[in-house]
């Protein structure tokens, strides 16, 4: 995370962001009441036809304009975009 941001959107901030980290709950919902009857502890314990969550890790919000999205998009972003030295 030692990396600049930048956002894609607005294209602007480049210092105001919110990290947010995605941490999967595996569950096993009644399909009719919706109340969870199983919990699993990771992605080993799922049973079969449960596939495991294959996310990015982390995504970013801009702070300027509200745009949530992947994590690497942000960083690209800052990449390609010079930052001009005032």
């Amino acid at each position: 995370m030692n990396t600049p941001y930048q956002c894609p959107a607005c294209r602007s901030n480049r210092s105001r962001f919110a990290i947010l980290e995605q941490v999967p709950l595996y569950v096993k919902l009644d399909p009719d009441s919706g109340q969870i009857l199983k919990q699993y502890a990771n992605a080993f314990e799922l049973e079969p036809f449960h596939v495991p969550y294959q996310g990015t890790p982390r995504r970013v919000h801009c702070g300027v304009c509200g745009l949530i999205d992947d994590e690497q998009k942000f960083v690209a972003t800052a990449r390609t975009q010079p930052r001009v030295p005032q």
